[in-house]
């Protein structure tokens, strides 16, 4: 069982960070995974991606710019230079955000290195009401 634990949480991670930062510790890890505790109001039932929506988008530092970039690929699959002009941020910042999403699956790309193009991934299609949601709580002042 911590072996599969271990699996979950490194898949899901940023830099030296893990998903499980924001949470104490988990129980299980069946079809719903359950927390012992956990901050910022998140239900003590989720599936894996839902943790790693509330860990991305609403306990961690770059959620906000990590939101709009994510929403401007929704409205429309762009580069990365695109979505600098589009979002007004700064290029490299746009890039940090990108790996960030890419690497947790959130997104995907096609195409060359320069002129990759980024397209939602089926999951985050399928969760995105759970994200707007979150969005939606998060501004809500309810995550404390």
């Amino acid at each position: 069982m911590e072996r599969e634990v271990w699996r979950a949480r490194r898949e899901y991670s940023v830099g030296d960070s893990e998903v499980s930062a924001y949470s104490t510790s988990v129980i299980s890890l069946s079809p719903s995974i359950s927390l012992l505790h956990s901050n910022y109001g998140v239900p003590s039932h989720l599936d894996a991606f839902e943790r790693l929506l509330w860990w991305l988008f609403a306990g961690s530092v770059g959620a906000g710019t990590r939101a709009q970039v994510l929403s401007a690929i929704k409205e429309q699959p762009r580069n990365a230079q695109q979505l600098s002009q589009h979002l007004r941020v700064d290029y490299t910042t746009v890039r940090h955000h990108l790996k960030v999403l890419e690497r947790n699956r959130l997104i995907i790309a096609e195409g060359e290195t320069y002129g990759k193009v980024y397209f939602l991934s089926d999951a985050m299609e399928s969760h995105w009401a759970r994200l707007e949601a979150i969005l939606e709580k998060k501004r809500g002042g309810s995550m404390r």
